[in-house]
């Protein structure tokens, strides 16, 4: 388990998710905070007015004093997407963020902030657009090709400190395509976990471990577009998180978890997204 929470905030009130489902963590896992405060337009010539940063710290402290949490306090003045991953980078965090309040003009141009944060960040990100607590239902996708074994590793210690139930989803994209992980499947989205192909083996592993760390765990299959079948699984099966691989720094990017998969379920999701970075051995 990483050492420490990396929570963000740059004064936005809806950053708050962050700091609040980040402190809930920290007190279940024992881990320390560092909370960092970005300040993104540092005005000199305002150095006496009331900043938001001032308001959200002062309740963040009171948070984590209250439940005895260890912390310290940062603040870096420069744009998020540059400060956070340089900060996130330098240490071994569990980095947890919230949406940082952009137009909807800057989203339409240049996306949501999370798609550049998770491209730049070496080490396991928590994104908190929702707050879903108790954590009692847990979606972990597996793709087969080992870009979710770090990802699946902190997923199954936070369920098992929950005593959550958790369900081990592979997509199967469609057929038409001659993607790795379609081939021989056909006929078997029924019992894809008792098959000895690769989604298969990957399904049949990550239960294991789920019901030998004994959690109350299932493998299903789904078939059609990736994103829209993690998302159609989230919403039917009303999961409090969803946890996915990363690919990133992978060599093979049009594998199954192409880069914008895991960007693209946590734009969408309405509850937290645990991701870990894909690291080669």
């Amino acid at each position: 388990m990483n050492s420490e929470l990396l929570i963000i905030t740059n004064g936005f009130k809806g950053t708050w998710f962050a700091i609040e489902y980040g402190a809930w963590l920290a007190e279940i896992l024992q881990l320390n905070i560092t909370l960092l405060g970005v300040n993104e337009v540092p005005n000199p010539a305002a150095i006496d007015d009331h900043h938001p940063l001032e308001d959200i710290f002062e309740r963040a402290v009171g948070l984590f004093k209250e439940k005895q949490l260890a912390y310290s306090l940062e603040i870096q003045n420069g744009a998020a997407e540059q400060i956070i991953p340089e900060k996130a980078n330098r240490g071994n965090y569990i980095t947890v963020v919230s949406p940082l309040g952009r137009t909807q003009i800057r989203r339409l141009i240049v996306g949501r902030s999370i798609r550049p944060l998770m491209e730049r960040i070496q080490e396991p990100i928590l994104y908190v657009p929702e707050i879903r607590l108790p954590l009692k239902k847990i979606l972990l996708s597996v793709g087969g090709l080992g870009y979710e074994a770090a990802a699946e590793n902190l997923a199954l210690q936070v369920a098992a400190v929950n005593r959550a139930d958790v369900t081990i989803l592979h997509v199967v994209p469609p057929t038409d395509l001659d993607y790795p992980s379609t081939r021989g499947l056909r006929g078997h989205m029924k019992d894809l976990a008792e098959t000895d192909t690769l989604p298969g083996r990957s399904l049949r592993h990550a239960l294991e471990i789920a019901q030998n760390a004994g959690l109350n765990a299932r493998a299903i299959a789904r078939q059609g577009i990736i994103v829209e079948e993690i998302l159609a699984e989230l919403k039917e099966g009303n999961y409090d998180m969803v946890c996915m691989g990363s690919s990133y720094s992978g060599h093979t990017l049009r594998q199954y978890y192409a880069p914008p998969v895991t960007a693209e379920v946590a734009e969408s999701a309405r509850c937290p997204v645990l991701t870990a970075r894909y690291h080669p051995h």
